[in-house]
């Protein structure tokens, strides 16, 4: 997966560096649009209800924006990791693993609850 991350990256940051655009980027101006980006994924769910939303892949236009908006958040989640040097690879293999010590399977299988509330 790294070398699909890293051949993202820079297929993202040549996109970014043909247009000159790096001079806009700052980390708090990418984390901005990350997150103006995030809200456009979930405006796909706005009034709808579950199965509705549970049909987006299957409906043409729905996927295309589900898959437009998905992209739109990782190109600048990746222009974020870019800026910040951050291995997104190794960051979320770190997560994954203080995640597997917080939620151990035994006892949160089927559950929802956080690892910090009473059992």
């Amino acid at each position: 997966m790294a070398g699909d991350l890293d051949e993202l990256k820079r297929l993202v940051t040549a996109f970014r560096d043909a247009r000159e655009w790096a001079q806009f980027h700052s980390l708090r101006n990418l984390i901005v649009s990350l997150n103006l980006e995030a809200g456009e994924l979930l405006e796909l769910t706005q009034w709808k209800s579950d199965d509705e939303i549970d049909g987006l892949p299957a409906d043409f236009h729905g996927r295309e924006a589900l898959e437009d908006e998905c992209a739109d958040v990782l190109l600048y989640l990746l222009l974020i990791a870019d800026r910040a040097g951050i291995d997104l690879d190794a960051a979320t293999r770190a997560k994954l693993a203080k995640n597997e010590a917080k939620y151990p399977v035994e006892r949160f299988r089927g559950s929802r609850r956080k690892y910090d509330a009473a059992q």
